[in-house]
């Protein structure tokens, strides 16, 4: 059920990312780094990957299904960590922060 709900979360808003909008200094951006629970297959990061790709003040992400890991490069004006932590929770994974700077 789950997978059904993640996978039609991702097809029915189409590929592609958000443009970030303004320029963002790279000084300005923090990046974190999270094991993630909950993926099943390649499918799982690749989605996950995409969805967080949409999110405002994100510029970066990349997802490993084999690590289970995800790391996020964002602008934290425009976008909290935990806001990057609740919308991974939405995607019904769990994360757990293992680096950040």
């Amino acid at each position: 059920m789950f997978r059904r709900d993640f996978i039609q979360r991702l097809t029915v808003g189409g590929i592609g990312g958000a443009a970030v909008t303004g320029a963002i200094r790279a000084n300005d951006l923090k990046t974190v780094t999270y094991r993630v629970k909950g993926f099943t297959c390649v499918t799982c990061a690749v989605g996950l990957e995409t969805m967080l790709q949409r999110e405002k003040g994100i510029t970066s992400v990349k997802a490993s299904y084999p690590k289970a890991t995800v790391i996020i490069r964002f602008d934290p004006e425009l976008i909290a960590e935990n806001s990057l932590k609740g919308f991974i929770a939405e995607m019904g994974f769990s994360v757990e922060e293992i680096q950040s700077n």
